[in-house]
């Protein structure tokens, strides 16, 4: 198993209402129309992700799990890696349902997009508290 953690803090205008994504970010601050941002202040964008586990997503169809956790709720979401994935950008994390790909994606195929978590866990995602974020991949 392969394992990366992602620290990161609430915001009081995260709404995740996007249908095919969701998003963590490095960025401090966010406006109400960042419809698919789950986390911000993030310790690290998907380029600075462990080498480790930049390689192992890398494998078309490998399968990834995110769990997201806020205070005494969590969410774990599931998906896929490719060989495509191009871990470029240093400010974001991007999750998508479909299988597109951009230099800030780590997850193509989710199960769940920033619409589909679980309203509790977004009312605690509001808080600017910290959230933890485990990224594993099982090989």
């Amino acid at each position: 198993m392969v394992r990366d953690i992602i620290r990161a803090s609430g915001h009081k205008n995260i709404s995740a209402k996007h249908r095919s994504t969701f998003q963590i970010t490095t960025e401090h601050d966010i406006t109400k129309r960042a419809d698919c941002i789950i986390a911000v202040s993030a310790d690290k964008g998907v380029s600075s992700l462990s080498n480790k586990l930049k390689k192992a997503a890398k494998k078309d169809s490998v399968g990834i799990t995110l769990t997201i956790i806020a205070g005494t709720r969590f969410e774990v979401v599931t998906g896929e890696g490719c060989n495509k994935l191009e871990f470029m950008d240093e400010r974001d994390i991007v999750i998508r349902k479909s299988d597109f790909i951009s230099e800030r994606t780590l997850m193509i195929n989710a199960d769940k997009s920033a619409a589909d978590l679980d309203r509790g866990l977004i009312a605690n995602l509001k808080r600017p508290e910290d959230i933890v974020i485990i990224v594993e991949i099982t090989d």
